[in-house]
């Protein structure tokens, strides 16, 4: 195992962005910045042994300072949308940034995806570390309370890049973390994911409204576009989801009990044979097929990345929790500490 560290960039206020590569003893490579909490690359070895990069992203610093699309991006407070960007705890009402129509998204425009986390390194037989840390303060994007972030990439030697979140608040807040990669197991720039087969362990999912705000209800997948209970193209039957700009942005009830890690979706790439598991401790899981994606970024190849240019699988509490006491509870309170890990396990067949 080894970790190199290099300065990426510099912030507008003058602070140095760091880079950091993790790279194991079978050519896995993955970099991070603690702007924001990104990875920016993850070189995964196909069936023959060849890397590819399969993260969606930049070179350069300054794009991420741009981004609207979280290439990468370590998203909170609140991961996904809250709806008419307010809620109400413990009698008082929040009010956040509507930056998705008149919701809240991914922790608002300033969220964890633009500041500069404190960074250190550990490095090990079993695993190398990045460990994040980040103060957000009361009041920060709305919210409330201090709370404090600690987000860990690990990479091992069994070829698995761990996310590990924790956060501690000493008032009632909200919390929901989570990354926000682009993967593309043939590699990025490489041309659409509709021919990648996808497994997502989950029986149900949440109906959204026009604006993508879950309703309420959860549906059975069987039957529905949305079953991806077996291994299936996500092109199949993608045609079937009505809206604009079509396809999939939804979130999936995954089938489990309690917060164990477990397994919530597998995807094969059948050209170079990659495979990619998702586990988490999380109750749901968005399944994202780039629909916004219009080639209007140009990313690392140089290649337009266009619609269906990349899926995520984004590992969280459900959207809008905060407004849906049905839904699992996303509230923290002092003394209490939210802990949450993801597992990305990648092999070839």
């Amino acid at each position: 195992m080894s970790i190199e560290s290099t300065v990426f960039g510099c912030t507008p206020n003058g602070q140095d962005a760091l880079l950091f590569t993790l790279t194991n003893k079978h050519g896995v490579r993955a970099r991070i910045t603690n702007l924001g909490g990104i990875l920016v690359s993850l070189e995964i070895p196909d069936r023959d042994g060849r890397p590819a990069d399969v993260v969606l992203g930049y070179h350069a610093l300054d794009k991420y300072l741009e981004q609207k699309t979280y290439f990468g991006a370590t998203v909170g407070r609140y991961a996904n949308r809250i709806g008419k960007a307010r809620f109400t705890l413990e009698g008082r009402e929040y009010r956040l940034a509507a930056n998705d129509g008149p919701n809240h998204l991914h922790g608002g425009p300033g969220g964890f995806h633009r500041v500069l986390w404190d960074a250190v390194t550990v490095s090990g037989d079993a695993a190398s570390d990045v460990r994040l840390t980040y103060l957000s303060p009361d009041g920060e994007e709305g919210y409330p309370g201090n709370l404090a972030c600690q987000v860990v990439y690990s990479l091992t030697d069994d070829n698995e890049l761990r996310i590990s979140y924790a956060a501690t608040t000493d008032k009632t807040t909200v919390v929901n973390l989570t990354n926000h990669s682009y993967f593309n197991l043939a590699g990025e720039g490489t041309g659409s994911i509709l021919d990648h087969e996808l497994m997502i362990n989950a029986l149900q999912y949440a109906e959204v409204d026009d604006s993508l705000l879950p309703t309420g209800r959860l549906l059975d997948v069987k039957g529905a576009p949305l079953d991806f209970t077996s291994p299936t193209r996500i092109g199949a039957r993608i045609d079937q989801m009505k809206g604009d700009p079509g396809g999939y942005d939804h979130n999936y009830v995954l089938n489990k009990t309690g917060s164990e890690l477990s397994l919530a979706g597998r995807v094969r790439e059948p050209q170079g044979g990659r495979v990619m598991e998702v586990h988490t401790t999380k109750p749901g899981m968005q399944f994202y097929s780039g629909n916004f994606l219009d080639g209007s970024i140009v990313g690392k190849s140089g290649a337009p990345y266009r619609k269906h240019a990349a899926f995520c699988l984004e590992t969280q509490y459900y959207p809008d929790s905060p407004n849906r006491p049905e839904f699992p509870s996303a509230v923290l309170r002092p003394g209490e500490t939210y802990k949450h890990v993801t597992a990305y396990r990648f092999s070839t067949d």
